[in-house]
């Protein structure tokens, strides 16, 4: 396995990227901070959208739109 490159060792432990793994993690943290998992004094805040057309999902986000002031 020390000759082999990054890719080809993922392949062979039939294990996922890093990037995927770390973007995974993001996902199951954010979870958790929406379902209050966490203490809501510890976490940061999160805007969610309540709106009836979520269509059974009730933790979406709220999008905000950023403006430049230049």
């Amino acid at each position: 396995m020390k000759s082999m490159a990054y890719t080809e060792c993922l392949k062979a432990c039939k294990l996922p990227t890093l990037h995927y793994r770390h973007i995974r993690g993001d996902m199951i943290e954010m979870y958790k901070i929406l379902s209050g998992k966490y203490d809501v004094a510890v976490t940061p805040r999160v805007n969610r959208e309540h709106s009836s057309i979520t269509r059974g999902n009730d933790l979406r986000l709220q999008k905000t739109r950023v403006t430049y002031d230049l």
